[in-house]
């Protein structure tokens, strides 16, 4: 019975972030299809961010109507979007309309909206269902989180890229026999259609095993002694955020209040100094990885190839999960270390900014080191600001409920902020020039 619950448990936490994660590591094959080409990932990251009125709505409905909302229902409805939507995204990703005299993947970003939708309202409805069940399930139940972010990264790199090569071909009307160079892409090992219906598959997987935890009995759940979580495990996956209550209650303010809840760590003090300095990590470090960069990976990465951009959206990807297992394992707190490897994931960072600015001729383009280099920066920016992310977190939510509130809307605000700053930066003033695989020509 334990083993049957423990594996309905991580397959439930699969279906959190699957499908989000499954379209930032589609995006290489993606871009080259669609016609925003590569400011594709600019109106991503705000059409993520527009989905947060999900969270926003079952908050607002705990405030005003406690104990009206279930958590059940919820999240029957957002599983069955989620199943629904990439069923869809399956047969209509790559059609267009004409808007403004221009085409653009508008049932695309109709149906992300919706994806997204599903995810960031998972945040706010998964975990506190979860927690009616006893405290060791919920540790299954962040692995299979974890699993919604390498799964796709893992079935991504298994699905290989489609790699480039010039082709020479006559111009219409051209008898000489001279031609000019177009970029012809090779097939990957299988299709994006495919590939959406993988992510179909894995919905499905995570609706079937919620339906199965809401069918075990009444007798099973806990009483509130043990709904408190690992703090850790907790923190990264997404406790964090401020809206996350059950019934219009915390968590803790119900452990509490029965007289059976486990002692916390003791609250931190910290100076006004120290404090402003956290939320400050908190601001940037998801301005960076939820805004800043993620706009401009297509500029980064593309002008050394698919194969780099592929590899620096499915490792990025597999590094996020593996960053919150090191947290974890090796938690470390010092405000001193997370600073330096704040400063660390920034420096990554900022050279990846660097190669998009300078697109469509990078550094070191066209050689293998430059390949490499570009990879290992995504890869390592990524993990260390999430292990800062996920640390800091940990910080606030042991010091008080109200610092993990104000966590929760710094982190909404520095994920905003870097999108909105990014997407006129790309789509209205142009400021990063995409390039041609083939026709581009950089000096030497």
């Amino acid at each position: 019975m334990a083993l049957h619950i423990h594996m309905l448990a991580c397959a439930f936490g699969l279906g959190s972030w699957v499908a989000v994660n499954g379209l930032w590591v589609e995006l290489p094959l993606i871009v080259n299809a669609l016609p925003e080409g590569w400011e594709l990932p600019s109106y991503l990251t705000v059409i993520i961010q527009l989905a947060n009125l999900g969270p926003l709505l079952v908050t607002l409905m705990h405030k005003l109507c406690p104990g009206r909302l279930k958590e059940r229902f919820v999240i029957y409805f957002i599983l069955s979007i989620g199943v629904l939507s990439c069923l869809l995204l399956a047969f209509f990703w790559d059609r267009t309309t004409i808007v403004a005299g221009v085409p653009h993947s508008t049932a695309f970003f109709i149906i992300t909206f919706f994806l997204s939708l599903v995810d960031c309202t998972s945040s706010v409805t998964f975990l506190p269902f979860m927690m009616q069940l006893p405290a060791k399930y919920i540790t299954t139940y962040f692995i299979g989180e974890g699993l919604s972010g390498f799964i796709p990264g893992l079935v991504a790199l298994g699905q290989g890229v489609g790699m480039a090569r010039c082709v020479n071909s006559s111009q219409t009307g051209n008898h000489t026999g001279y031609g000019k160079l177009h970029t012809e892409y090779l097939p990957p090992n299988f299709s994006t259609e495919f590939f959406f219906f993988f992510l179909t598959a894995m919905m499905c997987i995570s609706l079937a095993a919620f339906c199965a935890l809401n069918r075990l009995p009444r007798t099973f759940t806990l009483s509130t002694e043990d709904l408190v979580p690992d703090t850790v495990a907790s923190v990264c996956s997404g406790l964090d955020n401020p809206a996350l209550e059950t019934d219009g209650e915390d968590v803790k303010s119900q452990a509490e209040r029965s007289g059976h809840s486990k002692p916390l760590l003791a609250a931190r003090t910290h100076s006004v100094y120290q404090l402003t300095f956290i939320y400050f990590l908190v601001v940037w470090v998801n301005a960076a990885t939820n805004g800043l960069l993620p706009s401009v990976q297509t500029y980064s990465c593309m002008p050394y190839g698919n194969l780099a951009y592929h590899l620096s959206a499915a490792l990025s990807s597999m590094a996020n999960p593996v960053a919150c297992i090191i947290a974890m394992f090796f938690p470390y707190r010092s405000l001193v270390f997370l600073g330096v490897l704040g400063l660390l994931g920034t420096g990554f960072g900022s050279y990846n900014m660097a190669m998009a600015a300078l697109s469509p001729c990078p550094l070191l383009q066209h050689s293998a080191a430059g390949e490499a280099i570009i990879v290992l920066s995504w890869v390592l920016f990524t993990g260390s600001l999430t292990y800062v992310k996920v640390m800091v977190g940990v910080i606030l939510r042991d010091r008080s409920h109200s610092a993990l509130v104000w966590c929760g809307v710094a982190q909404q605000m520095g994920s905003l902020v870097g999108s909105v700053t990014m997407f006129p930066l790309v789509n209205v003033y142009q400021l990063f020039k995409s390039g041609d695989f083939c026709n581009t020509k950089c000096p030497l």
